[in-house]
């Protein structure tokens, strides 16, 4: 079980315990003083004898099964579209990616598996918007540029009529 403390509180601890070691004292002196086993003060010397490795750069979990190159031709693929690949509409679902992954690359994944990929993509979730058949942008761009501001002033001025 993890002792009280935080991770520095903890470090400063084990060198404390080193120092004493180095001073000439016993690990079972040494372990009375500082609140420890025997057997940690002894693994904290053997520790502090040995070379320090490197920490590895990566964190845990296991590693990408996609070269850094694949990745970039994922991104590209994703980039033309779902139509691109046959798909009657255009947007991309997890498993609509995992097999684009399996026929680009041959490697399997799982919707989680894929969900994590594309975070690290940098991709995020996006619901698709329905838009109807009928829809009249330039209509839509005239209402809001001259019609609402008449609205919302009159609403404005209706509800607090000081300012107008």
């Amino acid at each position: 079980m993890r002792p009280f403390g935080t991770t520095e509180q903890l470090a400063r601890r084990r060198q404390r315990a080193r120092d004493l070691l180095r001073r000439g004292l016993s690990p079972k002196q040494v372990a009375l003083q500082i609140g420890a086993t025997e057997r940690s003060i002894r693994r904290w010397k053997q520790e502090s004898q040995q070379p320090k490795r490197k920490r590895r750069g990566r964190g845990p979990g296991h590693p990408c099964r996609l070269t850094a190159s694949q990745q970039r031709r994922l991104v590209r693929a994703l980039a033309r579209g779902a139509y691109a690949y046959g798909y009657a509409e255009d947007y991309w679902t997890l498993d609509r990616i995992a097999h684009l992954i399996w026929d680009l690359f041959h490697v399997r994944y799982r919707s989680s598996g894929v969900w994590y990929l594309l975070h690290r993509l940098g991709w995020s979730c996006q619901k698709p918007q329905r838009r109807t058949f009928q829809r009249d942008d330039e209509a839509i761009a005239h209402w809001k540029h001259y019609v609402w501001p008449h609205i919302k002033k009159v609403a404005d001025a209706a509800r607090n009529p000081r300012l107008y």
